[in-house]
């Protein structure tokens, strides 16, 4: 595959991009192409000495062109005995809680793309409740359950899987809607793939089971 090389880096004397200023912030997290036009237009344009740079530090670049965003992944050591190599990109154990948000996004994503509409998947505090509270306990408290969630979309926020939007305009005269809302990144489908929901959903039907056992249980005892 070819990438077209901008114009100004073709003229004689321009000044090429520079290694380092790419490495460097995919090594701290993930580069869209929307965030950052010229560091993505460098980084095709690298993109080769990128990856052999990066290989040196047991590194892969992950780019997805037609998503627009790139990242590092740590390499899979082989199981021979050698030394451990330090991990550059660390590994974060995530809560049932917010990995069960992170399956409902993914699959809202999915659901969303299918239907062919518009490339940004956009949700308020109360469409990401909806979500979360089918899985949930009956009767629990309202105000209990957002203030968790909203504990869940602030790591969901920090992993780089979703991003905070300013409120939106309710349609009532222009005012400004004081609901929080949230755009779901589409770098989330790079880490959530089928056989990590597969997986999940063996445990969520597992969860499942338990609560209707408790509820059982607690009817029993009424």
């Amino acid at each position: 595959m070819t990438h077209e090389v901008p114009a100004d880096t073709m003229r004689p004397g321009a000044s090429q991009p520079d290694l380092t200023s790419l490495v460097v912030p995919l090594l701290k997290g993930v580069l869209y192409r929307e965030e950052d036009a010229a560091q993505w237009a460098a980084l095709m344009q690298l993109q080769p000495r990128v990856r052999d740079y990066v290989a040196v530090l047991a590194l892969d670049l992950v780019v997805d062109e037609a998503e627009g965003y790139a990242f590092l992944r740590s390499r899979q050591q082989a199981d021979d005995g050698a030394p451990a190599l330090p991990r550059l990109v660390r590994r974060q154990p995530l809560s049932f809680q917010v990995s069960l948000l992170l399956a409902l996004l993914r699959k809202k994503l999915a659901e969303f793309d299918a239907s062919g509409g518009d490339t940004r998947l956009i949700l308020t505090r109360s469409a990401v409740v909806e979500l979360v509270r089918v899985f949930l306990p009956a009767g629990s408290n309202e105000s209990r359950l957002i203030d968790q969630i909203e504990t869940q979309l602030n790591k969901v926020i920090e992993l780089g899987f979703v991003r905070r939007l300013k409120a939106q305009a309710d349609g009532a005269g222009g005012r400004s809607s004081q609901e929080p809302v949230y755009e779901v990144r589409r770098i989330l489908k790079a880490f959530v793939d089928a056989q990590w929901l597969a997986d999940f959903d063996q445990r969520l039907g597992e969860y499942q089971a338990q609560l209707a056992a408790s509820a059982t249980t607690e009817s029993d005892d009424a």
